[in-house]
């Protein structure tokens, strides 16, 4: 099918022959995983909505797709307003609008493969108020519709080796274990890709970008577990790290083994398990429990062996974006390069190590206009030069075996507008802000984010996204629970304590629609500080990201003597940790970058 149209076209024809009256499509996968494999894109093939988070519903007569502030013109720049109307989440719910919108008396249908068991009884609810039913469907009718839909991946596991874990995946399921104990459970059911890499010690390719493997988990509470994947997606060696203690099954044997829980008591995480999990194990009459999944707090506070691989990837990392900086600074005044040529040069540059793995994730490479797009992915369609008297906000980052990196930074082409400067001030100024915050223990990311906000809202402004995201090792990009964000900001997070360990972006920016966007991205370890006469344990944060800040965009009388102190001492690490690893002539080049102000 050549038209997004004819897609919604041919979906709708299908929803009457499986007499439904509407269909609500997210975009994830069976493991409720933010990016998702090919496989299960349905939200871009269905829209033409490329963004990596959001929703859409599709009745006889209209169909509503849902983003957040993140995605405000990409959205519309993707997905055609004669089809779709533009929902913004979280002013307007799916339940929301389904309890306006949705036919009297319909069946409106939904795959239990693809949504948490909260959403759907919130959904049918809100449906009931209309008389309408909300329909768990057998099949997912874009599946039928959806003709040259791609295969699941079917490569291979590979060992995340204890030298880079630090931890064995025996003691991990041990301690899992010890916690299904005090819990009074038998076992857990892992569903989220990233804690079965993570407890397994094991890394994968199935996800664009994410280096896990598409498989369920059962860990139990003798410490023993059941693996629920493709069993060749498993080679000789992995099935050996593995060991007795971990019995294989098919990762389509799955949905059957619940149903032989009965009599048993199973944690399950209702964040991270779709309804169809519940639905089997209550089908086979499984007593459930509900508790997060108990990887998830291990997995964020990471261990020495960690911190010190995201050190070092960083650092590697740094030199590349430095090497980056220069090519960028030198070739953007001679005219001929763009925003893919230039992300382009950058992977290249990662890729010269040797070490990389992949990148963490598309990199966002705006200039001038398509900067102001928070999350925008350049296209032939799309792709702007590097033109002069603009900015170019480059956000990028490299899965290594050792760390995942994620950096953005705002360069000046030419000569910038005195509001350009204000507003890249400002936003520094929030990222110094942030990076020498001190707390005390049991503080909560949503109580920091105003830091870094309070120099733009001091002149009227803002930005429409969180401050700070959890990174992992070797992992997602994007991990929780930690979170800088506002609560009820629409995007998960926010609301977890802040522990030694855990590791986040700095982010805050400035974005004018149809001008430009600044961004200034670091990633940062939180570490207990010492404190002269404290009477409570405090936290701050270590910056693990060393790479120049564009000097030419800071108006230095706007910035406090601590302020500027701040800037000119990273700048020095920034030579300390990656001038060694550098030419002559790129390293004279850092010096000059990373010169006090």
């Amino acid at each position: 099918m050549s038209s997004y149209a004819d897609r919604l076209a041919a979906l709708r024809a299908q929803l009457a022959e499986d007499r439904l009256d509407g269909f609500v499509v997210p975009l994830t996968d069976e493991h409720m995983s933010e990016y998702v494999g090919s496989y299960a894109q349905r939200l871009e093939w269905l829209t033409g909505f490329r963004g990596s988070a959001g929703s859409a519903v599709v009745l006889p007569q209209e169909a509503a797709i849902f983003t957040d502030g993140r995605y405000t013109l990409q959205v519309r720049q993707q997905v055609s307003g004669d089809q779709w109307s533009y929902q913004s989440v979280p002013e307007t719910s799916i339940a929301d609008w389904l309890k306006e919108h949705a036919p009297q008396g319909g069946r409106i249908g939904y795959d239990p493969w693809l949504h948490s068991r909260d959403w759907a009884k919130k959904a049918g609810e809100a449906l009931e108020a209309r008389g309408a039913t909300l329909v768990a469907v057998a099949r997912n009718p874009i599946d039928v519709v959806w003709q040259d839909r791609p295969e699941a991946s079917k490569a291979h596991l590979v060992i995340q080796p204890d030298s880079l874990a630090g931890q064995s995946s025996a003691n991990k399921r041990t301690a899992i274990a010890e916690w299904l104990g005090k819990q009074g459970a038998d076992a857990a059911i892992l569903a989220a890709l990233d804690s079965i890499a993570w407890t397994f010690n094991v890394r994968g390719a199935d996800v664009s970008h994410t280096p896990v493997a598409l498989a369920y988990a059962l860990v139990n509470a003798d410490g023993t577990a059941d693996l629920f994947v493709a069993s060749e997606k498993v080679g000789p060696d992995v099935a050996q790290h593995l060991g007795n203690g971990v019995r294989l099954h098919e990762r389509a044997d799955f949905e059957e083994a619940l149903t032989r829980l009965g009599g048993k008591t199973v944690a399950v995480d209702p964040e991270r398990s779709v309804a169809a999990i519940f639905e089997a194990l209550e089908k086979g009459g499984a007593k459930i429990v509900t508790h997060r999944d108990p990887t998830v707090l291990p997995r964020a506070i990471k261990n020495p062996v960690e911190i010190a691989g995201h050190q070092a990837a960083q650092a590697r990392d740094g030199a590349a974006i430095a090497r980056f900086l220069r090519w960028v600074e030198a070739e953007a005044p001679k005219g001929g390069l763009d925003e893919l040529t230039a992300s382009d040069r950058l992977e290249a540059l990662r890729t010269e190590g040797g070490l990389l793995k992949d990148l963490s994730f598309d990199s966002i490479s705006g200039s001038g206009p398509n900067g102001a797009i928070v999350h925008y992915k350049a296209s032939p369609e799309t792709n702007r030069p590097l033109e002069m008297n603009s900015l170019y906000l480059i956000d990028s980052g490299g899965q290594y075996a050792d760390g995942t990196t994620d950096i953005t930074r705002t360069l000046a082409i030419g000569q910038p507008t005195d509001e350009m400067r204000d507003r890249f001030t400002r936003v520094l100024k929030g990222h110094i802000a942030l990076a020498t915050a001190l707390f005390p223990k049991g503080v909560r990311g949503s109580q920091l984010d105003s830091f870094a906000r309070r120099p733009l809202w001091e002149a009227g402004l803002d930005y429409a996204h969180g401050t700070g995201h959890g990174v992992g090792s070797f992992l997602s990009v994007h991990e929780g629970p930690q979170r800088i964000a506002p609560v009820g900001s629409g995007q998960a997070g926010g609301d977890e304590p802040l522990q030694a360990g855990m590791i986040l972006s700095n982010e805050p920016g400035y974005y004018k629609g149809g001008e430009y966007g600044i961004r200034i991205e670091n990633l940062v370890l939180v570490v207990t500080k010492q404190v002269t006469g404290a009477e409570k344990e405090i936290l701050g944060f270590d910056t693990l990201t060393f790479a120049p800040i564009e000097r030419r965009l800071v108006v230095t009388e706007m910035l406090s003597p601590a302020e500027l102190g701040w800037l000119n001492a990273y700048h020095a690490e920034v030579v300390d940790k990656i001038g060694h690893q550098l030419g002559a002539e790129d390293r004279a080049w850092l010096e000059a970058a990373c010169a006090p102000l």
